[in-house]
């Protein structure tokens, strides 16, 4: 499958799950895909969760910044992030060039949904987060510690990641994973955008 169907199969279906946990798609939605996927994502899930994990902490990221000097694009920071996971897969024996551009994916997924939530909030006041979780002290040090676990397993995936079935096998665990974490449309295309420099060319 190419990268462009397989990018379009997922917003699809992550479209589809927002719909069937809102209730309006028959039951047996919810586990048929899983089921049927389980041979095929083994190894690749655990990566995509801790991707989707990260996403769903953007809610609080956008909700630090929202209405504030703070804004989404912070340049600075993303390269001492890109720079920090590059000396640290070093010394994980992983491609350090490889490695900032699975990070750089995580980082514009997550903008993507900031900006998609910015655009909710925008739109819908009452919708608007109530509490400002603080940046530095709660946020970023969770997703710090993603980071940490997001090396590991990019260790721990290598081979499956360099093999001729990384992606139909990164494309089903992206589906199990927004099933799992019943992702609507918006976090749906965050996965998506996550997922381009995972497998090896």
């Amino acid at each position: 499958m190419s990268s462009r169907r397989l990018r379009s199969a997922l917003v699809a279906a992550c479209a589809a799950a927002a719909v069937s946990f809102a209730g309006t798609a028959p039951a047996a939605a919810h586990t048929a895909a899983p089921v049927r996927a389980a041979s095929v994502a083994h190894g690749l899930t655990s990566l995509t969760d801790l991707f989707t994990e990260r996403l769903l902490l953007a809610d609080k990221v956008a909700a630090a910044k929202y209405d504030t000097d703070k804004p989404i694009d912070d340049p600075v920071r993303e390269q001492q992030i890109l720079d920090d996971v590059a000396a640290r897969a070093a010394g994980l024996g992983l491609d350090p060039d490889a490695t900032k551009a699975v990070f750089r994916d995580q980082i514009e997924a997550n903008k993507l949904v900031q900006r998609g939530l910015y655009a909710r909030w925008d739109a819908h006041p009452e919708e608007r987060p109530t509490e400002r979780p603080d940046l530095v002290k709660e946020v970023r040090p969770a997703l710090d510690r993603i980071t940490t676990r997001l090396l590991d397993t990019l260790k721990d995936t290598q081979r499956l990641r360099t093999s001729p079935s990384c992606e139909p096998r990164l494309g089903v665990a992206a589906l199990r994973s927004a099933y799992g974490h019943e992702l609507d449309a918006l976090h749906g295309e965050g996965l998506v955008r996550a997922l381009p420099s995972v497998c090896a060319d």
